[in-house]
C-alpha cells in the first residue's frame, strides 16, 4: 500500500509517499480501506519530531480517517453494530495516512447520512476531543457562555455548533476578522479579533462582568492569566494544547474566590475503551444531529496524499478555517 512517511523531522517537505504492507487486524480491530484522512495540528508536531506516537501505535502520522471496512473481528464488529462492506469514520493513534489502516472497532463509527468520505474524515479527531473536553471535562450546560480560542481552526468550528446545538452561548477568538465572520455563520454569537482585541476585556463586556463559564484553550502560556480573569464563578479553563507554551503565571486569589477549575488532557494516548465511551456518546447524542441540520463538516481544502507537504503547509500558515483532508485514489 502507498503511506505518507516522516522522512526525517523538519519542515513539510520532509512527508514523502512510500510503500509498506497492508497490516493486518487482530482482536477487536478492522482493517479499512482509506478513502479520506484528515490532516490535524498534532501531526505536524509529529512532523517536527516534537509528538511522538504513544507506544504500540504506528509511526505514520494522521489521526483520523474515513472509508470501507474490508476485514476484520467479525464477533467485535457484530458488537458494535458494524458489518464488512459498510463505510465508516474512525480516530486512530496514528497510521490514517495510508490507503489501509487497522482500527479498533470501538473508534469506528457509521458515517453520517449523506455525508461523502472527505467530509465524514474531517470529523472524528475534532468531535471526539471537542465531547471528551467540553462537555465531558468542561461540563458545559444549556444557558452557559464557551469561550474557544481560535474558532477558526477544526477543534474551534467543531465546539462552535456542538455548543450551539446543545443551548450555550458561544464567544470566539480569531486571528482574522473574514475568520471571525466564518465562526459566526457557523453560530458563535460573538468574534473577538485577538490581534487588535484584548479577548479578555471583550468577555466581560460582552458578559456584562460575569465572565465565560468554560473556556476551551489551545494557547495556554500568557493566555492562562487572561482567561482566568475572564472567568464565571465555578467557572472551568480546559487547556488541549500548549501553542502558545507551557509556563503560565496566574492570579491564584482568583481561582481561589471564584472556586475555578484549571484541568485539561490529550486525547492520543488514552486506552481503547476511554475512546470507545466518547463513540458511544457521539453516535447517541451527537450524530443524529447531523440529519437534523444542527451540526455539519466545515472543509476548507482538500489535497491528494501526493500533496501531504502542501497541506501541512497550509496548516501551519493558519490560514485556513476548517478543516484540511487528503484523499486517496482508489
Amino acid at each position: 500500500m502507498r503511506v505518507v512517511e516522516i522522512s526525517s523531522f523538519g519542515a513539510p517537505d520532509v512527508l514523502r509517499l512510500a510503500e509498506r504492507p497492508v497490516p493486518t487486524p487482530g482482536a477487536g480491530e478492522v482493517l479499512v480501506r482509506v478513502s479520506a484522512s484528515g490532516v490535524n495540528r498534532p501531526d505536524v508536531l509529529q512532523r517536527k519530531g516534537y509528538y511522538a506516537p504513544p507506544p504500540g501505535a504506528s509511526d505514520i502520522p494522521g489521526l483520523e480517517l474515513a472509508g470501507v471496512i474490508e476485514s476484520g473481528d467479525a464477533d467485535a464488529l457484530a458488537r458494535a453494530g458494524l458489518q464488512l462492506g459498510q463505510r465508516v469514520c474512525a480516530l486512530v493513534a496514528g497510521g490514517a495516512y495510508a490507503q489501509w489502516c487497522v482500527v479498533p472497532v470501538a473508534q469506528c463509527l457509521p458515517i453520517p447520512g449523506s455525508l461523502s468520505d472527505i467530509e465524514a474524515a474531517s470529523l472524528p479527531e475534532t468531535f471526539f476531543t471537542v465531547w471528551s473536553n467540553v462537555f465531558d471535562r468542561g461540563g458545559l450546560q444549556s444557558g452557559e457562555t464557551l469561550l474557544v480560542q481560535g474558532g477558526g481552526s477544526g477543534i474551534g468550528v467543531t465546539a462552535i455548533q456542538l455548543a450551539r446545538a446543545f443551548g450555550a452561548t458561544v464567544i470566539v477568538t480569531a486571528g482574522s476578522d473574514e475568520k471571525g465572520a466564518v465562526c459566526l455563520s457557523l453560530g458563535a454569537q460573538h468574534a473577538i479579533n485577538y490581534r487588535s482585541q484584548d479577548f479578555g476585556a471583550e468577555v466581560l463586556r460582552i458578559t456584562e462582568g460575569r465572565g465565560a463559564d468554560v473556556v476551551l484553550d489551545m494557547v495556554a502560556g500568557d493566555y492562562v492569566a487572561r482567561e482566568v480573569a475572564c472567568m464565571a464563578e465555578d467557572g472551568r479553563l480546559v487547556i488541549i494544547a500548549v501553542q502558545g507554551g507551557t509556563s503560565a503565571q496566574f492570579d491564584a486569589g482568583l481561582v481561589l474566590r471564584r472556586r475555578l477549575v484549571i484541568t485539561g488532557s490529550t486525547l492520543r494516548a488514552r486506552p481503547v475503551a476511554f475512546k470507545a465511551a466518547i463513540a458511544d456518546s457521539l453516535r447517541s447524542k451527537v450524530w443524529p444531529l447531523f440529519a437534523a441540520g444542527k451540526v455539519a463538516p466545515v472543509v476548507h481544502s482538500t489535497f491528494p496524499a501526493t500533496q501531504a507537504a502542501e497541506a501541512h503547509a497550509l496548516m501551519e500558515s493558519s490560514q485556513h478555517a476548517g478543516k484540511i483532508v487528503l484523499t486517496w485514489e482508489p
